[in-house]
This record gives structure tokens, C-alpha cells and sequence, in this order.
């Protein structure tokens, strides 16, 4: 029986007020949770930027893109973890058509 492995993207916006080497850390640690469990795709660092809207009195943050593959159950896990770390502004995890690409 074949494994289930779906493609997702996910973008997180980190607090812009961290230093470069704090942003640097977050960034490998979900980019090597996500390698655990699946395979990475493409990284794409979007940089600081303007927020639409202030989220916690915050008005600019620091947004990372991550394409990547892997089993059904692992974005619920990769949520858990972004809930529960420090810096992370806001998140997003989204499964990708197959007709897309």
C-alpha cells in the first residue's frame, strides 16, 4: 500500500522586532521540522514588510513562504508548534491542488 503524501505551502510572519539571528533560528527550526517529517520543496524569504492590519500592537513582521510534502497528519502538528513558540506573529498552512504545479 502506497503512503499518502499531500503538497502545502505555509507562510509565517515573525515579530520584525527580533534580531536578524533570532529570525534566522525560528526560520531553521520550522524549516528542519518540516524536513523531519516530509521533504522541503522551496524556502522563500519575503523580508520584512508593512502589515495590513496591527496584530499585537505590531505594524510590520517578517514573512517566510515554505512549500513542502508530506503526510496528512503533520500540518496539525506543525500548527501545535507555531502556537506555542515566541515571535510568531501569525500562520498559515495550506494544502496545494495537484494541478498547479
Amino acid at each position: 500500500m502506497t503512503e499518502i503524501v499531500n503538497k502545502y505551502e505555509t507562510i509565517f510572519v515573525l515579530d520584525a522586532a527580533l534580531s536578524e539571528e533570532e529570525i534566522t533560528a525560528l526560520q531553521e527550526k520550522f524549516t528542519n521540522l518540516i524536513s523531519e517529517a516530509g521533504e522541503v520543496e522551496s524556502v522563500d524569504v519575503w523580508g520584512k514588510r508593512r502589515l495590513a492590519y496591527p496584530i499585537n500592537y505590531k505594524t510590520e513582521g517578517y514573512y517566510v513562504l515554505v512549500n513542502f510534502t508530506c503526510k496528512p497528519d503533520f500540518p496539525k502538528e506543525l500548527d501545535r508548534v507555531y502556537g506555542i513558540t515566541e515571535g510568531v506573529l501569525r500562520t498559515i498552512i495550506v494544502r496545494r491542488d495537484e494541478e498547479e504545479e
